[in-house]
C-alpha cells in the first residue's frame, strides 16, 4: 500500500519533454486569448456599442475571476489531483471560448468571459506545479520555466498579427473560435501524457479567506473602472473603496490565525518570494496597461486597422518571444538578479520613451519603435526569474499553492493595469498611462536589486527550514 500511495503523489518523470509540451500548450491557450482579444477591442466596441469602461470589463471580468480563484484551484489540485483539475480546466476554458463567440451583447460577453476564467484558473498554477514535479533539479526546472515563459512570448508575437488577420477577415468573434481547436488538442495530449499527482498532505478549504479575496479584488477594480464616469465621491465608489479596504484589512489577521490558510503568511517572510510577488504585480500591471493603451492609441487615435496595429506591435512581440529562453538560462546559471535588472530597465525605458513618442501626429517615429522594443525586452526577461523564485525552495507539497500565488499576482497586476490605464484614458490623461508603466519598471528594478542579494537568500533559507517537518530539521545524530 505504501508503494501505491507513493505512485499517486510522485508523477512519472520518464517523459518530461512531453509533459512540458502539454503545459506549454495550455499557457498558449490562455495567453493567446488575451493578446488577440486586445487587438479586437475596438471592433467589439463598435459592434456591441460599448464604452471604454465596457471594454475594461470585457478584460477585467476575466482577470478578476481568474485572480480570485487561482489559489483555490492550486490547493484543490494538490488535494484531488493535478491532472484531474488540469483536464477540467481545459474543458471549461474551451467551452467558455465557444460561448464568448456566440455572445449576443456586451453583458453576455462579460458573463461568458467569467465562465472562461473559471476554466483558466485551473490551468496556469496546475501547469506550473506539474512542471515543478517533472523537473526536480533546479537548473533543469529553471530552463523548463524559461521555455514555458517563452510560450507567453510566442503568444505576444503571434497574437497581435493573428488577431488582426482574424478581425479583418472574419470579425471579432473568430478570435474566440481559435481557442476551441487548441483547447481540444491540449485536452487530448494532457489525457495521454500528464501523470496524476497530488500533495501527500492536502490543505483544507478556506471559504472565508476566499470570500475576502474576491470581495477585495472585485470592489477595488469596480471602483477604479467606474470612478471616471460616476465620480470618485459617488456613494457607490466610496462604498466600494471602503469595502475593499475592509476586506484587505481583515484578510491578514484572519489568515494568520488559521492552521492552513488560503495564503501562507510565513512564505512572505522570504524576501525573494515577497519580491517576486510584488514584481509580478508590477510587470503585469505594466503589460495590461501597455496593451490596452496601445490598442486604443493605434486604432482610435492613429486610425490604424487591426492588422496594422498587430504589425506595429511586432518589435515588442518579437523580443518578448526571444528573451524568455535566454532569461531561463541566465537564471539557471547565474541566478535571477541579471534578468530582473534587464527586465526593470527595459520596462522603465519603454514607458519613458512612449511619452514623447505618442505625442507625434502620425506615431511612426523611431521613438515609438524603440519604446515597443524596449518594453518587449523588459517583459521578456521578467517571467522566468519571478516564476523560478516563487516556486524554488518551497516544499513539493505546496507546489500548487506557491505557483497559484505567483499566478494570482500576475492576474491582479493585469486587472489593475487595465483598470487604472482605462481610468486615466477615460479622464483624458493619456500620457499618465505611460508614467504608470514607467513607475512599474522602476519598482521591478529596485526590487530586483533588493531581493537577489545575500540578505534575501538568508531570509529564503529561514522560511524553507521552517516549512520542513520537525524530523527533517533535527541533526542526524539526534534522530
Amino acid at each position: 500500500m505504501t508503494t501505491k500511495a507513493a505512485d499517486v503523489s510522485q508523477p512519472d518523470r520518464s517523459r518530461p519533454s512531453s509533459i512540458l509540451a502539454v503545459c506549454c500548450l495550455s499557457v498558449l491557450l490562455v495567453s493567446l486569448d488575451t493578446t488577440i482579444l486586445n487587438v479586437a477591442l475596438p471592433s467589439i466596441q463598435e459592434d456591441l456599442h460599448s464604452s471604454v469602461s465596457g471594454l475594461q470589463w470585457t478584460l477585467d471580468a476575466y482577470t478578476i475571476v481568474l485572480a480570485s480563484l487561482l489559489i483555490l484551484a492550486g490547493s484543490t489540485a494538490d488535494r484531488v489531483g493535478r491532472r484531474r483539475v488540469f483536464l477540467l480546466g481545459l474543458a471549461l476554458f474551451t467551452a467558455g471560448s465557444a460561448l464568448c463567440s456566440l455572445a449576443p451583447s456586451l453583458g453576455w460577453l462579460i458573463v461568458f468571459r467569467m465562465a472562461q476564467a473559471v476554466g483558466g484558473c485551473m490551468l496556469t498554477p496546475v501547469a506550473m506545479a506539474v512542471i515543478a514535479d517533472a523537473f526536480p533539479q533546479p537548473k533543469e526546472r529553471a530552463r523548463a520555466i524559461g521555455v514555458w515563459g517563452g510560450v507567453v512570448g510566442v503568444s505576444m508575437a503571434a497574437g497581435p498579427i493573428l488577431g488582426g488577420v482574424l478581425v479583418q477577415t472574419a470579425g471579432w468573434r473568430s478570435v474566440f473560435w481559435l481557442n476551441v481547436p487548441i483547447g481540444l488538442a491540449a485536452l487530448l495530449l494532457a489525457t495521454l501524457f500528464v501523470p496524476e499527482s497530488r500533495a501527500p498532505r492536502p490543505r483544507r478549504v478556506d471559504p472565508v479567506g476566499q470570500l475576502l479575496v474576491i470581495t477585495a479584488l472585485g470592489t477595488l477594480t469596480y471602483a477604479i473602472i467606474e470612478a471616471p464616469g460616476r465620480g470618485w465621491t459617488s456613494p457607490v465608489i466610496v462604498a466600494c473603496l471602503i469595502t475593499a479596504a475592509g476586506a484587505s484589512a481583515a484578510f491578514v489577521p484572519y489568515e494568520t490565525r488559521r492552521d492552513e490558510p488560503l495564503i501562507e503568511p510565513r512564505l512572505f517572510r522570504s524576501a525573494p518570494f515577497s519580491g517576486a510577488t510584488v514584481m509580478a504585480v508590477c510587470a503585469f500591471t505594466a503589460l495590461g496597461g501597455f496593451l490596452f493603451a496601445n490598442t486604443l492609441y493605434l486604432q482610435q487615435v492613429l486610425g490604424l486597422s487591426a492588422l496594422d496595429t498587430g504589425v506595429r506591435l511586432l518589435p515588442m512581440a518579437v523580443l518578448s518571444l526571444v528573451c524568455p529562453s535566454l532569461a531561463g538560462r541566465l537564471v539557471g546559471s547565474r541566478g535571477p538578479r541579471i534578468p530582473l535588472l534587464l527586465a526593470g530597465a527595459g520596462i522603465t525605458a519603454g514607458g519613458l520613451l512612449a511619452v514623447p513618442a505618442t505625442r507625434a501626429a502620425d506615431g511612426s517615429g523611431p521613438l515609438l519603435f524603440a519604446a515597443y522594443a524596449l518594453f518587449g525586452l523588459g517583459f521578456g526577461f521578467v517571467n522566468a526569474p519571478i516564476t523560478h523564485t516563487a516556486v524554488a525552495g518551497l516544499p513539493q507539497a505546496q507546489a500548487g499553492v506557491a505557483a497559484a500565488i505567483a499566478a494570482t499576482s500576475r492576474q491582479v497586476g493585469a486587472a489593475l493595469g487595465i483598470a487604472v490605464t482605462g481610468a486615466v484614458i477615460a479622464a483624458g490623461a493619456r500620457p499618465a498611462a505611460w508614467w504608470i508603466i514607467t513607475g512599474c519598471g522602476l519598482a521591478i528594478l529596485a526590487l530586483g536589486i533588493l531581493t537577489s542579494g545575500p540578505w534575501a537568500a538568508r531570509t529564503a533559507e529561514a522560511v524553507r527550514l521552517s516549512q520542513r517537518p520537525p524530523t527533517e530539521q533535527m541533526p542526524l545524530a539526534k534522530r
